[in-house]
């Protein structure tokens, strides 16, 4: 089965840091757009939510079309959000989990400057083999 998933890291003061299409279905030429849209319209759900809850993963937090934003929420504030119509929500949490050990790796980095765009092309490769894995 196909699934469409978009993966993007957004800093604390709303800039995207990293962002991948790790679904398998078919690329649509407006999709990534499109995607891109979803995510940072559900930007403002996420802002009150995080100050509502103690959980760092919050689920399901906006729907468009048959289309699910799920996001995870770091101590900093880091927002990791996942686009997504699978209903998987075990391996979203684990994927989230280790995209966020992954990304504490990079914050380790002395030469990597946070809030930078993260162009590793390591981090990259790891972030859509867990895609795999767990979507």
């Amino acid at each position: 089965m196909a699934t469409t998933a978009c993966f993007i890291i957004v800093s604390r003061n709303d800039i995207p840091i990293y962002e991948a299409e790790v679904g398998s279905a078919a690329k649509r030429e407006d999709a990534a757009q499109l995607h891109q849209f979803i995510l940072h319209a559900a930007l403002d759900i996420v802002q009150d939510l995080a100050w509502t809850t103690s959980a760092m993963f919050l689920k399901a937090i906006d729907r468009f079309n048959d289309l699910v934003v799920s996001v995870y929420v770091t101590a900093g504030h880091t927002r990791f959000m996942l686009l997504h119509d699978s209903r998987n929500d075990d391996g979203i949490k684990s994927f989230f989990q280790e995209v966020h050990e992954l990304y504490i790796k990079v914050l380790l980095n002395p030469l990597y400057l946070p809030g930078s765009r993260i162009t590793s092309s390591h981090f990259d490769t790891k972030v859509r083999a867990l895609a795999r894995k767990y979507l």
